[in-house]
């Protein structure tokens, strides 16, 4: 049993230390006994595995609380104000919170057919995926709100502080959730607010994820071969590295990069003993329900595509319960361009785009992968998935 020490804080909102009115906060100490395998989606801190769905948006809270504490940082609420004003193809957003300012810019392409108000894709910058005609592409320069390289650094830190814990990839997608709050205001930029996708690659990939996973008013995630921490799971990664096949671990993820917490450190040489694994980032999309499409690469062993397939086969089982599985597809496909796009790959993309932000009656019901390894899904998963009334 790891009797984990963790600090209790208290942070307005919905963020960590903070619980939503119906749900607990999580608790200063977690008790959680070491596991190989993925833990349980569906049994809580408190140990009462859920029975009903009206449970899981605690459970939802949960989640996005321990992903905050142990790997990402803290994911501030709304500012007391935002603005946002067009000019040009220029969506201009001035963020205020507690005495401090700050603004930043995204670049708005309207598409060439449809009628406005349009459907759009927050591309981190810019889209290595084609996006059709009839979806706006919103460029987001997100090393702008949090630098790639030189923790502190950007925007966010400009608004929060240099010493605050969120890493960039955290701070980056509370930089998305700040940009749909200006779509909102802003009819003149001529976006449906509730049609918003988002897309990135590489480390982009994990950062496109994450934002959709934490920002609700998402309606279509699109990562492309972000490996572990959007595909892929620590557990199976540490795996595959102690096999002798070199790829991201969370050991290594933290040597170098800014795009997790500080505090995510403390815990990387013991992942087994972390109440979470990333199928629990794809779940958080489960309910309610929204559009997420994982884009992967089975050419690039550095990327861990075994542990893309078993990690995102198992955050599956939770749309499964939720009798939302179409909701979630997976395509792997071997080509050696990373962040290049196979044809091959693009009528699920077009599916996923025609149903989740153009309201079509398109079959997204995509999971397959061209990996020629055994699929043994008890290799990783003890739990089953429960028939939640």
């Amino acid at each position: 049993m790891f009797h984990l020490l963790l600090p209790s804080l208290l942070i307005v909102g919905s963020a960590l230390g903070q619980s939503t009115p119906a749900c607990p906060s999580l608790p200063g100490a977690i008790n959680y006994a070491a596991n190989p395998k993925l833990p349980d989606p569906f049994l809580p801190i408190s140990g009462a595995r859920l029975t009903k769905k009206d449970e899981w948006p605690c459970r939802k809270e949960e989640i996005r609380q321990l992903f905050q504490r142990y790997s990402y940082g803290i994911m501030p609420p709304k500012p007391s104000s935002v603005t946002a004003s067009m000019s040009g193809n220029s969506l201009r957003i001035t963020v205020s919170e507690g005495g401090k300012s700050m603004s930043f810019s995204v670049s708005v392409r309207l598409p060439t057919s449809g009628s406005a108000p349009y459907p759009a894709i927050i591309a981190y910058g810019g889209s290595s995926l084609p996006i059709p005609n009839t979806v706006a592409t919103i460029t987001y320069q997100n090393f702008e709100m949090a630098a790639d390289n030189g923790r502190g650094q950007g925007k966010f830190y400009e608004l929060y502080g240099s010493n605050h814990n969120a890493g960039g990839m955290i701070a980056a997608a509370w930089g998305v959730d700040r940009i749909i709050d200006a779509l909102e205001l802003t009819p003149a930029a001529k976006i449906d607010p509730k049609r918003v996708g988002v897309t990135g690659c590489s480390r982009n990939g994990k950062g496109s994820m994450i934002a959709g996973a934490f920002v609700d008013r998402i309606a279509l995630a699109l990562p492309q071969e972000g490996g572990q921490a959007a595909a892929g799971c620590w557990r199976i990664a540490d795996e595959i590295q102690n096999n002798g096949t070199k790829v991201e671990t969370a050991r290594q993820i933290v040597t170098g990069d800014t795009w997790f917490s500080t505090d995510f450190s403390k815990y990387v040489n013991a992942v087994p003993s972390l109440p979470w694994d990333n199928h629990m980032l794809h779940a958080l999309y489960a309910y309610p329900a929204r559009g997420l499409l994982i884009i992967e690469n089975t050419a690039i062993d550095y990327l861990g595509p075994t542990s893309n397939y078993h990690c995102a086969t198992a955050g599956r089982k939770v749309h499964e319960a939720f009798g939302v599985k179409d909701y979630f597809g997976f395509s792997q496909y071997s080509h050696y361009d990373h962040c290049g796009f196979p044809s091959a790959q693009q009528p699920e993309l077009t599916a996923f785009i025609e149903r989740f932000l153009l309201a079509k009656d398109t079959k997204t019901d995509v999971w397959k992968t061209d990996g020629k390894w055994p699929i043994d899904e008890k290799r990783w998963i003890d739990w089953t998935v429960p028939a939640l009334s």
